[in-house]
């Protein structure tokens, strides 16, 4: 191997392995994946409210150069409905305008302030105000996709199979055109600790809170997945979740990755840590074979 290039592969190495290590460490791994991926090339909008509370708010992350159709992918990040900030994700939202899509990425009321299911009609919100917006931004608001990781997960898989909290906002899953979900819970009865107790309300509501009760047959299609190592939230979720709807007829998919944790399925989704999971891969296949050019619909 030339030195020069085994130089740069071992430094890549070592940046991919610290980058990697750091994903178990909260805000500071978020921090250095954005660091590590800086956004050249892009349009980033921080701040932009889509209610009065603080925490309405969003940053839109788009190509300099939009395209005709870019699909709109809004991504709900998690941590437990009781904190969550959205500039740590300023990855994912760089890796998806890469790739030519549209990223809205939103803060949400949590935890002590709101409880279920207010996060939930705040998401509905945001997805209402991408939906608006969508050529103003760069995108086309028939091509609409839902993404979440964790709680945020369950807040885009919620909004798909309850068809309460988009109406709310003035819409129908018949608006989305996909849901990506990762490491999310859908179906986690009995809840396990206190918090999350309060959060979710007494225990006859609790059923009511599980969005597979809620699958009737009218779901957009659904990629879920989820770590065998995953020691956060059950990977069952995610194969449940699919099995039920594949047998309401929704096209879905559930694909668990080997030793994967639960944070570093979003961690992959930064170019670093892409050799842990395919998970952005995979991400990317689902919104194209979605938003190829249909008969008569301009490319």
């Amino acid at each position: 191997m030339p030195g020069g290039l085994g130089k740069h592969l071992r430094a890549a190495g070592t940046l991919a392995g610290i980058a990697a290590a750091a994903v178990l460490g909260g805000c500071s791994a978020a921090s250095a994946l954005n660091t590590l991926q800086p956004g050249t090339g892009l349009n980033e909008t921080r701040g932009v409210p889509y209610g009065d509370d603080p925490r309405q708010v969003l940053d839109v992350y788009a190509p300099k150069t939009p395209r005709a159709g870019a699909p709109v992918v809004v991504f709900f990040y998690g941590g437990g409905w009781n904190s969550g900030d959205r500039a740590l994700y300023a990855f994912v939202g760089r890796s998806l305008a890469d790739e030519g899509f549209v990223a809205v990425i939103p803060d949400y009321r949590v935890y002590p302030q709101v409880r279920w299911p207010d996060f939930l009609r705040d998401s509905a919100k945001a997805v209402r105000w991408a939906r608006d917006n969508a050529r103003r931004i760069g995108g086309d608001p028939q091509r609409l996709f839902l993404a979440g990781h964790s709680a945020g997960a369950y807040n885009a898989v919620a909004l798909a199979a309850d068809k309460r909290w988009l109406a709310e906002a003035g819409m129908s899953k018949r608006d989305i055109r996909g849901v990506v979900g990762l490491a999310g819970p859908y179906d986690f009865l009995p809840v396990r600790t206190a918090e999350l107790r309060t959060i979710f309300g007494p225990e006859a509501q609790r059923p009511d809170t599980q969005p597979i009760n809620h699958i009737d047959g009218d779901e957009p299609p659904m990629l879920l997945m989820t770590g065998a190592g995953d020691r956060a939230v059950d990977p069952g979720n995610s194969l449940r979740m699919a099995a039920k709807l594949r047998a309401a007829g929704v096209e879905a998919t559930a694909e668990v990755f080997p030793r994967l944790s639960h944070a570093a399925i979003v961690g992959a989704f930064s170019p670093p840590l892409r050799f842990l999971a395919p998970a952005f891969a995979r991400t990317v296949a689902f919104i194209h074979a979605r938003t190829a050019p249909e008969a008569g619909e301009p490319s």
